[in-house]
């Protein structure tokens, strides 16, 4: 989400279930908009079904009233009413953090029995002036923050707090202990989503691969827009060569070619040279190649649908099925690219059709690649990319 010209919030959360649970208890929900974002971690009381609907109901109560204009007052006094108290524990059924931040950059934080939030500033833990109060019989926490660039916010579920009590770590991870752990983390990843990975792994294995309790991280870190130009095939006018190849001429943005034809055309009117590269070949990935002025340069259709894969993945938030960006091939680096080093992405599509890609059991006009991109389109802005398209 863009929040100023010089800045984008990269949001992105990981979460790992309860050891023999398939639901998560601690849920996420988050909203762009024009006047900035808003975005709630609730962990539902115990574990497995009740939770995830408990953390669930609490997030879409949050995330509708909020956007609908509500007061955080009016929001957390309907969560509360309806959510009842825990008879036999005397506990809330559901913890929630919310963090709203508007378009200047200006962060407000109220929470409500979760462990306290951890905010990083200029290479350093900074301690934060909280006030108290009361909503309804509830007792919650308010803060406010002038968010700069660079600065990040992270929030975890108890079950982080919890990792490795009676098996690695006599009395769990001690928020300090996390706190200096998330400030080295934060000091060499640029991205959310590789923090948090790196995180829940460590948690993970704290529990010895068999979580005791649900177990989430939230991160919101403040980044300089990356912007990436991402060429996939010919037009279907050969008269806009010229404007493609303008755009492939134009400094500043990154640049990835994905298509053969695309890739041919650009070496002819930029009079590069297109080098294969057969090393990074799989049995499932043709190879990339390399053209000076380009970071990437890939096949297009079978790239771009096990690209969409990997994102459809990266989407789920999940550990157990984490997407592994170790490899070296067309789609592993773009995939990189498109996650971890960009904001703000351009896409220039050429409509032009290749006979290849139609399916004979699929109707004349339905295109393989269209297919492909729509859908990519999609999964990109939900992970918070700010997406633009241009179909030729």
């Amino acid at each position: 989400m863009v929040i100023k010209m010089n800045s984008f919030i990269d949001i992105n959360y990981k979460s790992i279930n309860k050891f023999g649970e398939e639901l998560c208890g601690d849920k996420v929900e988050f909203i762009n908009n024009d006047e900035g974002c808003i975005v709630i971690l609730s962990d539902g009381l115990g574990s497995g079904v009740k939770a995830n609907i408990l953390a669930t109901m609490t997030t879409k109560i949050a995330v509708t009233m909020l956007k609908s204009g509500a007061t955080i007052d009016e929001t957390i006094e309907t969560i509360l009413n309806t959510l009842p108290e825990c008879k036999v524990r005397k506990l809330a059924y559901s913890t929630f953090t919310i963090i709203k931040v508007d378009k200047d950059n200006n962060a407000y934080i109220i929470e409500y029995d979760n462990p306290p939030y951890f905010y990083y500033s200029h290479n350093r833990s900074i301690p934060i002036d909280k006030i108290e109060r009361k909503i309804g019989s509830k007792t919650v926490y308010e803060s406010n923050i002038h968010l700069e660039l660079g600065d990040t916010l992270c929030v975890v579920s108890d079950g982080a707090i919890h990792a490795g009590i009676g098996q690695m770590l006599n009395l769990g991870w001690a928020w300090d202990e996390i706190n200096d752990y998330l400030k080295n983390l934060i000091d060499v990843n640029n991205a959310s989503n590789l923090i948090n990975g790196n995180f829940i792994g460590v948690c993970n294995n704290l529990y010895n691969n068999k979580p005791g309790d649900d177990t989430t991280i939230l991160t919101l870190k403040v980044r300089k827009p990356e912007y990436i130009d991402i060429f996939i095939g010919p037009p279907s006018n050969r008269e806009l060569d010229s404007f493609i190849v303008e755009k492939m001429k134009e400094p500043n943005n990154r640049k990835v070619i994905c298509g053969g034809t695309t890739a041919l055309i650009a070496e002819r009117e930029l009079n590069r040279t297109l080098e294969v590269d057969l090393d990074s070949i799989t049995k499932d990935i043709p190879p990339i190649a390399y053209m000076d002025g380009f970071d990437l340069v890939t096949e297009g259709v079978l790239t771009l649908g096990k690209t969409l894969e990997n994102i459809k993945k990266y989407n789920q938030n999940s550990f157990e099925d984490a997407v592994d960006l170790s490899g070296y091939d067309g789609c592993t680096l773009l995939t990189r690219i498109l996650t971890e080093q960009s904001t703000h992405i351009n896409l220039y599509v050429g409509k032009a059709v290749n006979p290849a890609h139609q399916n004979p059991n699929f109707p004349a006009g339905f295109n393989i690649k269209l297919k492909i991109i729509y859908d990519l389109i999609k999964e990109l802005k939900e992970a918070g990319k700010e997406v633009m398209v241009t179909y030729l």
